[in-house]
């Protein structure tokens, strides 16, 4: 696993090479499998190949164009009836403050981070964009307003690997028992 974690880089330019699916399938598997807070498992993932769709999700993330030439996107959606029905037909965005939308959100990230992951791992390269509005991406997809995309990644077969970036050393990050 570390290999993956050392290796592993956003990748913003992909090789004009399909990705099996025997590949994507593993790559689901690993965010269905991600823990989640009361197992609520609060997250939906929308697999998009066609490029006309993944032109208007590029529009919609900021005009990142470059997500389009990736040959599949996922798309990390949040669910707040995972948490309760009560949420049903609430609009959730980036200024609400329910603390379950946290929660969900929270959750995803943990699936979305066992994806860039596991893309690494099948020899393939991904990046974590989340320049987007709900407001913005939402329409483009469907999806409904009770639901928080949390992530848009592109992933193919990397044309370059992009060098790594310094870190932050243990020391500068790591306290025992207290602050």
């Amino acid at each position: 696993m570390i290999d993956s974690i050392q290796h592993r880089r956003s990748v913003r330019e992909f090789l004009d090479q399909p990705v099996e699916d025997a590949k994507l399938n593993e790559i689901l598997e690993a965010a269905r499998l991600a823990p989640s807070g009361n197992n609520k498992q609060p997250w939906h993932f929308i697999v998009i190949k066609d490029q006309g769709m993944k032109n208007a999700v590029a529009t919609a993330t900021n005009n990142q164009l470059w997500i389009a030439s990736a040959p599949v996107v996922i798309v990390a959606v949040a669910d707040m009836l995972a948490r309760s029905e009560d949420f049903a037909g609430m609009v959730v965005d980036e200024e609400t403050s329910i603390f379950d939308l946290k929660r969900i959100v929270r959750d995803t990230a943990i699936a979305v981070t066992h994806i860039l992951l596991e893309v690494d791992h099948q020899g393939l390269g991904a990046c974590w964009c989340g320049a987007f509005t709900q407001r913005g991406i939402r329409p483009v997809l469907g999806i409904p307003e009770e639901k928080f995309v949390v992530a848009v990644i592109p992933i193919g077969y990397p044309a370059k690997q992009p060098q790594g970036k310094t870190r932050k050393s243990l020391e500068e990050i790591v306290r025992y028992e207290r602050w």
